[in-house]
């Protein structure tokens, strides 16, 4: 089981699939849980080539609460993807295993542009974006 770099289409389409369900699963339990004031919806879906595991990287905003919603969700994630089998038990005839990770690409952006906008700069400075150290 193996993440391959060049989807085939029909990863690219379970993804999609997967993606849309997914985060109407989750928008649906924010919902019912009363939670205010969090958005989170979900911006990609990798599949492995055998199809068994799909990766769901989510965007939280605001993104300080990133860690509790991952928590949470990790939490009920049996429930999440029961849901999510249901609604697609007439295009998938096996449910992948779900993974969640937090997608913290559009704060890395913000970042970066408060960076270049501002005296600390990135390239002076590679501390800066601690994160994307290579290691």
């Amino acid at each position: 089981m193996y993440f391959c770099t060049m989807e085939t289409n029909r990863q690219k389409k379970i993804g999609g699939v997967l993606q849309r369900d997914v985060a109407d699963v989750i928008q649906q339990a924010l919902r019912e849980a009363g939670v205010q004031g969090i958005l989170v919806s979900v911006t990609k879906v990798s599949v492995t080539t055998d199809l068994s595991i799909a990766k769901v990287y989510m965007s939280v905003f605001p993104h300080k609460e990133g860690d509790r919603v991952l928590e949470e969700v990790n939490a009920v994630k049996s429930q999440i993807k029961h849901q999510v089998a249901q609604r697609t038990k007439h295009q998938l005839r096996r449910m992948p295993e779900l993974s969640f990770f937090i997608d913290d690409s559009l704060e890395y952006i913000s970042t970066i542009e408060k960076a270049v906008q501002g005296g600390d700069n990135p390239i002076e400075n590679p501390d800066l974006l601690e994160k994307r150290k290579k290691k």
